[in-house]
């Protein structure tokens, strides 16, 4: 990431974005022609309904846990843990208390 004179600095994701009461937060770090990288913070409860998305996903675990029901199979992602999810495959977030994640969204190309 970089900031707004252009210079990069590193910068820890489970203290980038907070958790807010009741409330799903998220900040876009990246989107470009190719993807986006997403960073979200569930407080609780709050989650995802399920839905589709038209390209591949990438989740990585940044803190807490979450169960994600995926294509019918229900996965437990924790902090460390990635869990690629299909394009056009069903699936939700369910936090388990507070749930912090990457999102990286890669928009898919003929080859």
């Amino acid at each position: 990431m970089s900031t707004e004179e252009g210079r990069t600095e590193v910068h820890n994701l489970k203290a980038l974005l907070q958790y807010q009461d009741k409330a799903v937060v998220s900040r876009m770090l990246v989107k470009n022609s190719a993807g986006n990288v997403t960073l979200f913070a569930f407080d609780g409860n709050e989650g995802l309904s399920e839905h589709t998305a038209p390209f591949d996903a990438l989740v990585i675990g940044i803190e807490g846990r979450a169960e994600i029901p995926l294509g019918g199979v229900t996965h437990l992602v924790g902090e460390g843990d990635a869990l690629l999810m299909p394009a056009g495959v069903p699936h939700a977030i369910r936090p388990i208390d507070g749930f912090k994640m990457l999102l990286i969204m890669i928009r898919g190309g003929s080859e």
